[in-house]
């Protein structure tokens, strides 16, 4: 295998690249009226977030799984996801008290999550926060295109159908995390 093939297989460089494409998105929202540049932006958005899938994959399958990888990855995520949600908060494309739930439930279940890890617990992503990512992944890249159409698809519309869910799944996965580990504010 060529050193760049390596490389890029490298958990920790994928992670990287999720935190290394944030400030390129940004730019590219400044020009939020041209569509060329929000199709480059969830473009970049999509092969973050694919990054996230693959960084996993390649640290369990070649046996790469790093203390710094574990504490990076969600980092990433978080970084990713709440950067383009304030980025469309701004641009007002989507509600702004929406994005604080969002941003929020992150802060504060990576809080709890750093907690769990401190007591020895395990802190691995439950199912429903696998779905809130998911649909939040699913939300933010058609809102990044935003009112244009594509294949005669309405990319807002989409969506916001889509931001509700992650809406949805945000809140329960959020109390859920709570409520699993109320145990340990009685400490």
């Amino acid at each position: 295998m060529t050193p760049l093939k390596d490389l890029l297989r490298h958990p920790n460089t994928l992670t990287s690249f999720r935190i290394a494409v944030i400030p390129l998105i940004v730019i590219l929202l400044y020009f939020d009226e041209s569509p060329l540049c929000t199709f480059i932006a969830a473009m970049l958005f999509s092969a973050a977030a694919i990054t996230d899938y693959f960084d996993g994959f390649f640290a369990r399958r070649l046996g790469m799984v790093s203390t710094l990888g574990k504490v990076m990855d969600p980092v990433a995520d978080k970084l990713l996801v709440s950067s383009a949600f304030i980025m469309l908060a701004s641009l007002n494309w989507v509600p702004a008290w929406i994005v604080c739930i969002i941003v929020g439930r992150e802060l504060a279940v990576t809080g709890l999550r750093n907690i769990i890890a401190g007591k020895g617990e395990d802190v691995s992503a439950s199912k429903l926060g696998k779905y809130k990512t998911g649909f939040q992944i699913a939300a933010i890249i058609p809102l990044i295109i935003h009112y244009r159409s594509f294949f005669g698809l309405n990319a807002q519309a989409i969506g916001e159908v889509m931001l509700w869910g992650a809406l949805a799944f945000t809140i329960w996965s959020g109390a859920d995390y709570f409520i699993k580990f109320r145990r340990l504010f009685r400490d």
